[in-house]
């Protein structure tokens, strides 16, 4: 089933990198040359995605900025694209809400909703491999996790499984440990029906106090499904400071004009 239009949540406060998320949105610290969000356009753009819709907030003009180069130089990307729109979210109210603010941009047609934060690197587009399994179910990319870290992520409780795709009993936001029905965990990459627009604007807070997607997609599974893709790639949490610098040199490690000073500074500290 064709996706043309992909949602980027560009909202969040970044509070894990503060204080320089004081002043540039965490969505522009950059893996070598480049900034988080460029790297998830990258993914959707090979996709084929034509239309992106970013959820931003203040203090995000940075973003707008950049992308206002990137599309006056249309040799940055190699296919079209129709067109970038942004939509503001007053206030961080979770996930579920930043994408409840694309519903009128969206309109009735299946949508992507890419997380910056969630860098995945692998030889083919993780959200353009969804799209190839996607057939009308809600969709979400998916990783096994140690179980010490099932209060991280959104897990689902697996009904079955086949290849590359695990169908969903349901799914909980972060229960613990010893709650928790699996170590599947759902990562940033998603692929929703336009229903879960209506399930959206009538769910109440949950985990946090935020609109949680998870919940949605939990109140979903009895009238579409809910599907869950085992990514190919390998992913790193930049929502942290850990993950984006093992991204850094994961990224820096696979080009031969830089190896050599990952190689270098190894060899000095041993």
């Amino acid at each position: 089933m064709r996706i043309r239009k992909a949602v980027f949540p560009v909202g969040g406060l970044g509070t894990r990198f503060f204080p320089i998320t004081r002043a540039i949105p965490k969505e522009m610290l950059g893996i070598l040359d480049k900034p988080l969000i460029h790297y998830a356009f990258e993914e959707a753009v090979a996709a084929g995605i034509e239309q992106f819709i970013l959820v931003t907030r203040h203090g995000k003009a940075a973003i707008e900025d950049y992308f206002d180069y990137m599309f006056s130089h249309r040799d940055c990307f190699s296919v079209k694209i129709s067109s970038i729109c942004y939509v503001r979210q007053n206030e961080p109210k979770g996930l579920g809400h930043a994408v409840l603010c694309a519903r009128d941009l969206i309109g009735d047609e299946p949508f992507a909703v890419l997380s910056a934060d969630d860098f995945i690197v692998g030889s083919k587009s993780c959200i353009g491999e969804m799209s190839e399994h996607y057939n009308g179910a809600n969709m979400v990319a998916t990783m096994e996790v140690d179980r010490s870290d099932v209060d991280k992520y959104g897990i689902i409780d697996v009904e079955r499984k086949e290849g590359s795709v695990i169908f969903a009993k349901s799914v909980t936001e972060k229960p613990s440990v010893g709650a928790a029905k699996s170590n599947f965990a759902i990562i940033g990459r998603y692929l929703l029906s336009p229903e879960i627009f209506g399930v959206l604007e009538n769910l109440s807070p949950g985990v946090n106090g935020e609109v949680q997607l998870t919940d949605a997609l939990e109140k979903m599974i009895s009238i579409c499904g809910l599907e869950g893709f085992l990514i190919s790639g390998k992913r790193f949490d930049c929502g942290s400071k850990e993950g984006l610098l093992a991204a850094t040199l994961h990224v820096a490690n696979c080009n031969s004009t830089l190896r050599y000073v990952i190689d270098r500074f190894i060899g000095e500290r041993v």
